[in-house]
């Protein structure tokens, strides 16, 4: 019997811890955007931006343009900043060293933050909408 609810609240748990939402997952979301844009999946770290990707200011096919030159990119982040809430969104802050390669061997660097919105934990929120996106991003080239 104790085996069985062992495993019923494993279970039950299980979507919760799914639902990362601490400050270390937004961190992730920088990171796992970065490595998308470095094997060239630019689908998926298009929509690691908030609405479907409308939050990059670009379209999709803008939004892959954008990349057309460069062969490999990696990120460093930093720890994540001012947690905040608002209107029913969380918002969070994470600082970058961002590192790109284009095709013709050029290196660049740059530094600056990327802001991540999720929807508070409110009845009715889809997983979705309680993962950590991409909101904003303030980038400048380093010299």
């Amino acid at each position: 019997m104790r085996a069985l609810f062992a495993l019923l609240l494993v279970a039950v748990a299980a979507p919760a811890a799914a639902l990362d939402r601490t400050p270390a997952q937004a961190r992730d979301v920088v990171a796992r955007y970065y490595a998308a844009l470095d094997r060239g999946a630019y689908r998926t770290a298009y929509m690691l931006w908030d609405r479907s990707g409308q939050a990059s200011g670009q379209s999709y096919a803008g939004f892959v343009r954008g990349f057309a030159r460069t062969a490999h990119t990696r990120v460093v982040t930093g720890a994540p900043t001012d947690m905040e809430g608002a209107a029913g969104s969380s918002y969070i802050t994470v600082p970058v060293r961002v590192y790109a390669t284009l095709k013709n061997g050029a290196a660049q660097r740059f530094t600056g933050t990327y802001t991540l919105r999720r929807v508070n934990d409110v009845p009715g929120a889809t997983p979705a909408q309680l993962s950590w996106h991409l909101s904003a991003a303030k980038l400048r080239q380093a010299r």
